[in-house]
């Protein structure tokens, strides 16, 4: 007879003080349980009750054994509850980076959702993230989940799009452009340009040089930064403008007007991005909760 049972049809015993009670409890015959509490004492080495023919008593062995017996089965229980939440991703750790545009924009609502959903999970964000640093600590294993621009050195990553955003020219509020509806690559080639850090580190880097190199002209670049949140303030304060995606407007700075670029080529893909292989439930749920906040309408 497994100990665990043993220890559940004592407690039942003990709590009725009564074997007949106690086996209809239990839906059994009441001769087996006898054998079984007898058996268990012998195991013990000590009885657990007294019994007369009228009733049935803890001894003081009895007492605490029922004490260190509720406590296992609490346990045994609580573990079985962690092993079955665990496997559904309720419990666990899930570190996620994110480039700055997500840092704005998605990350609150997905932080809610995930606390929400998943609130066993210990979730910690990584903001403001340039992809490749992303590409990297996802290798590494210091994150799990990444929320980035595509890139090209991806091997090992299975990455999905999650959207498509538009990219805005983000200039000071008195620059000649800033009342326009829209505008176009190649009318910022005379004014200061401020770029995300070198190609080797920022996919929008690349991006943005590709853009101008399409127009025929060469930006005037004048600095490189690693925050977009940096990069919208120095266009705030008057240092030249900026290419971003659209959701970068969320940082709604005083000093900065966000117009459109008409150019056919001003899109740039969102992606999420994790190691190839097994993935734990959490990362999954994750995934899902990304692609819906990411679908259009939200």
């Amino acid at each position: 007879m497994d100990r665990l049972r043993q220890l559940e049809y004592f407690i039942v015993v003990a709590e009725e003080c009564h074997f007949g009670r106690a086996a209809e409890r239990l839906h059994m015959a009441q001769p087996p349980l006898s054998q079984q509490i007898k058996r268990l004492e012998q195991e013990v080495g000590t009885e657990l009750f007294t019994r007369t023919t009228r009733r049935v008593e803890l001894t003081a062995a009895g007492s605490d054994y029922l004490v260190r017996a509720r406590e296992i089965l609490a346990a045994v229980e609580a573990a079985d509850d962690r092993a079955r939440r665990v496997a559904q991703g309720m419990v666990g750790q899930l570190a996620i980076g994110c480039v700055g545009s997500v840092t704005y924009s998605l990350l609150p609502a997905l932080s809610r959702r995930l606390g929400q959903e998943l609130p066993g999970v210990e979730v910690s964000f990584q903001g403001e993230m340039l992809s490749r640093d992303q590409a990297e600590a996802l290798r590494e294993g210091s994150i799990q989940l990444a929320v980035m621009r595509p890139i090209h050195d991806d091997a090992g990553l299975v990455t999905s799009t999650l959207r498509r955003d538009r990219l805005l020219a983000a200039v000071p509020a008195d620059h000649p452009l800033a009342d326009r509806p829209v505008t176009h690559v190649a009318e910022l080639a005379g004014s200061d340009l401020i770029l995300h850090s070198s190609p080797r580190r920022s996919a929008m880097n690349g991006l943005v040089q590709q853009l101008f190199a399409g127009c025929g002209v060469t930006p005037r670049v004048r600095h490189e930064v690693g925050e977009t949140s940096t990069m919208v303030t120095l266009v705030a304060g008057g240092l030249g403008v900026a290419i971003v995606p659209e959701p970068v407007k969320a940082l709604a700075l005083d000093g900065v007007r966000f117009i459109p670029l008409g150019d056919a080529q001003a899109r740039l893909e969102l992606v999420a991005a994790h190691r190839a292989g097994p993935r734990e439930p959490q990362l999954d749920r994750a995934l899902a909760i990304l692609r819906e906040l990411s679908a259009p309408g939200n």
